[in-house]
């Protein structure tokens, strides 16, 4: 039987070797840069290197509940973030009467 992480819905494996992590998850020095100038903060930088990774390995883009903590560190790590760096990936979305101002010239 094919496992789950060969299908047409793929999953991260419950055990990642550290040959792996290195193999797939580092991120490159142009990805790295590319990531840094889209990104605003850590939280954001780490997320953004994190869904680029898990698309490259696995076809899609996982939630960020389903990406194992030993790929998040292992991640974070690799671009020197510190310790306690969590990927975030959504922002507070402003409230559209907030966020625009209309004037109407008569």
């Amino acid at each position: 039987m094919t496992s789950i992480e060969r299908t047409a819905y793929p999953r991260f494996k419950r055990l990642i070797t550290a040959h792996e992590l290195h193999l797939f998850f580092s991120p490159t020095r142009d990805e790295l840069e590319w990531a840094a100038d889209a990104t605003d903060c850590d939280e954001h930088l780490v997320a953004l290197l994190l869904m680029l990774k898990s698309y490259q390995r696995m076809g899609c883009f996982p939630a960020v509940e389903d990406i194992p903590e030993m790929v998040v560190d292992f991640v974070r790590r690799q671009v020197e973030l510190p310790e306690g760096t969590l990927p975030v990936y959504r922002a507070e979305r402003p409230s559209i009467t907030g966020a625009w101002s209309v004037s109407n010239p008569a």
